[in-house]
């Protein structure tokens, strides 16, 4: 396996070189463009790699045409104009994908597929998720360095003195993927799951058997490729597995997580998309199933993807400064850029939140008590020598006090299913409007941190005024519902009530929209598209689901086992089931109820239906648990 090759470099993409490449790595057998819709979806489709050679520059600069209909570009890609055209990305890595399950007998080693990143592009467009994030990327060097000629004054509390000494603004990102597998047909044990991650018993434990190969192959793999992996461990969810006679791993739920080292933004999110491409190929091919759903099993911790960004100054020098780090870190958080970038986020994060959380999965996991962001908040630290690892708020402060390159921001919220490319344009497109804010003001780091630590109530030349922002205690212990909803704002629940904030919010989009990188149309197709899965998975997956574990809550006791506790307790599931699913003459079932909306393109009522269902729901299964505990 020391022959294969991995990947290819930008400086490598042209004629000469990619066929003497190719020539000499004859089980890469085919090419297939990387293309990212607006829903975060990949396409893959097989050319021969002959047909590429036969005319390298010609694939190169021109686009390979495709049905509109097969990526989510919704009220874009429409039927009377759905031609959409995959124009090949020559300025970033490109990766060999093999499949160790096809072996050229001839050369003895696997058949490869050459991954090319590309544009999707409509009526000469870029419509694509990696469309926008290029652009993202390319409007914020740009406005930032204007920003410095205007206000000269932000850069000095960096280190910077004059900004003709700067070559190049670096922007940089990370994200952590957490994910579960599990043996197939296995059926999660509730009880044991909740127990275990109360007790912390697998958080950080030794990886045993097939789970600890697959997870060493695929370090492996993404080293050999160029993602550069930190670390992988077993997160806080999952219970021991077991291992039978012949010394095969039985009954495995266990959660992981995998991080690897930051690059640029849109790289970053191609290695994501790589990333999970090799974890389900190693584990499945190992007969075990992996699920990236932010909440894969009710009741349990579910999996994030927490999102790193940063911007520094590369000098002509060659030294590096960080524009998040002050000048002196033992007086004061951030520099005055970073105060903006952090107060982007926090102020526009309703128009924002729509990208990160688009599903009924996601919306599944951000529930207080699992460590999942609910409340538009941040945490600074208790003082300036000791970092923050408040795991309650929206948006930490990574910070290292001896190492000011450290300094970053992270988003807690997003899922594994997050359109990451969208993501981390948000975060730069809101992080840009905070820093304009803050240049415009002229306020100093020790104003920024008084006007971040405001109480609600208090004025501020840029912040909400009906609210708070920073907060140093655990956000859930410390406040009721009511005070959290007071203080940082009613969180959404649905998709649907996320997609309205869009329009609630309608003031704040400038903050995406600028510089053009977030249109109009764009915004309108991912909230259509959103809006669209959200009630088709409601009404044939989630209705299909509840209705079967409706079904499964059947009634235990009888006459000889029977008293009165068990009488109320079934009365009690009963009315909840009877609610739920069954019609009569007089009156209609929740699921009934909620089809009908849908039907109707009622999504308010939807959106309140489904809370209602999501309620009673729970409410059976915790009482389906009680009753039949007390079943001898």
């Amino acid at each position: 396996m020391e022959k294969l090759l991995y990947t290819i470099e930008p400086n490598n993409h042209n004629e000469k070189d990619l066929k003497f490449i190719l020539n000499n790595n004859r089980n890469i057998k085919f090419i297939s463009l990387m293309g990212v819709d607006l829903g975060g979806n990949a396409t893959d489709e097989k050319i021969p790699v002959n047909l590429f050679l036969e005319d390298i520059s010609g694939f190169l600069k021109s686009a390979i045409q495709t049905d509109g209909s097969s990526v989510e570009l919704y009220n874009i890609a429409t039927l009377n104009n759905a031609k959409v055209d995959l124009m090949p990305d020559v300025d970033c890595k490109w990766y060999v994908d093999y499949n160790f399950e096809h072996i050229d007998e001839e050369l003895n080693l696997p058949v490869g597929t050459l991954r090319i990143p590309a544009f999707l592009i409509h009526e000469n467009k870029k419509v694509c998720s990696r469309g926008i994030l290029k652009k993202s990327e390319t409007y914020f060097k740009t406005s930032i360095l204007k920003l410095f000629k205007e206000y000269p004054n932000i850069i000095k509390n960096i280190g910077i003195e004059d900004i003709s000494n700067i070559e190049d603004i670096i922007l940089t990102s990370a994200t952590e993927l957490e994910f579960w597998v599990n043996t197939p047909e296995d059926k999660a044990d509730l009880e044991k799951l909740y127990v275990s991650q109360s007790l912390k018993e697998q958080y950080w434990k030794r990886t045993h058997g097939i789970i600890r190969t697959c997870l060493e192959k695929t370090l492996i793999i993404l080293q050999d490729i160029g993602i550069n992996p930190e670390m992988a461990h077993k997160e806080v969810g999952g219970i021991n597995s077991s291992i039978s006679i012949d010394g095969k791993t039985n009954h495995a739920m266990e959660q992981l997580e995998i991080s690897w080292k930051f690059s640029n933004p849109l790289q970053v999110a191609d290695n994501e998309l790589i990333v999970r491409e090799i974890i389900e190929d190693v584990f499945t091919s190992n007969g075990l199933e992996v699920t990236f759903k932010a909440k894969p099993i009710y009741g349990v911790a579910g999996s994030g993807e927490h999102v790193h960004v940063g911007v520094s100054a590369k000098l002509k020098d060659g030294s590096i400064k960080n524009l998040f780090a002050p000048k002196d870190m033992t007086k004061d958080y951030l520099s005055e850029i970073g105060y903006g970038a952090l107060m982007g986020i926090l102020n526009n994060y309703e128009v924002l939140n729509p990208i990160v959380t688009s599903s009924n999965d996601g919306f599944n996991r951000l529930v207080p008590g699992f460590e999942a962001p609910v409340c538009i908040v941040t945490s600074l630290g208790h003082n300036y020598e000791v970092a923050s690892r408040n795991r309650s708020v929206l948006v930490g402060l990574v910070r290292d006090i001896k190492n000011p390159k450290t300094v970053r921001l992270e988003l807690r919220s997003p899922n594994p299913l997050s359109n990451t490319y969208l993501v981390i344009a948000g975060c730069y497109q809101t992080m840009l409007d905070g820093i304009k804010a803050v240049a415009k003001s002229g306020l100093s780091t020790k104003d920024l941190e008084k006007e971040l630590s405001k109480e609600v109530g208090q004025e501020s030349f840029y912040l909400e005024k009906d609210r708070a922002y920073r907060d140093e205690n655990d956000v859930f212990e410390h406040y009721t519902l009511q005070e959290r909803n007071c203080r940082f704002s009613v969180p959404p629940a649905t998709v649907y009530e996320n997609m309205r904030n869009l329009k609630n919010y309608e003031y704040k989009l400038n903050s995406l929209k600028q510089g053009n990188v977030f249109t109009d149309v764009i915004i309108d197709s991912f909230k259509m598209g959103a809006i669209d899965k959200w009630v088709k998975e409601l009404e044939n997956r989630i209705i299909h689901d509840h209705m079967e574990t409706v079904r499964s809550c059947v009634k235990l006791h009888n006459k000889e086992n029977m008293d009165a506790l068990d009488e109320v307790a079934w009365n009690a599931i009963s009315e909840i089931k009877f609610n739920i699913m069954k019609d009569t003459l007089t009156r209609k079932s929740l699921f009934t109820n909620i089809r009908e909306a849908i039907a109707n393109k009622d999504y308010e009522v939807v959106s309140k239906l489904q809370l209602q269902l999501k309620k009673e729901m729970k409410e059976i299964q915790e009482l389906y648990v009680q009753y039949s505990k007390n079943i001898y």
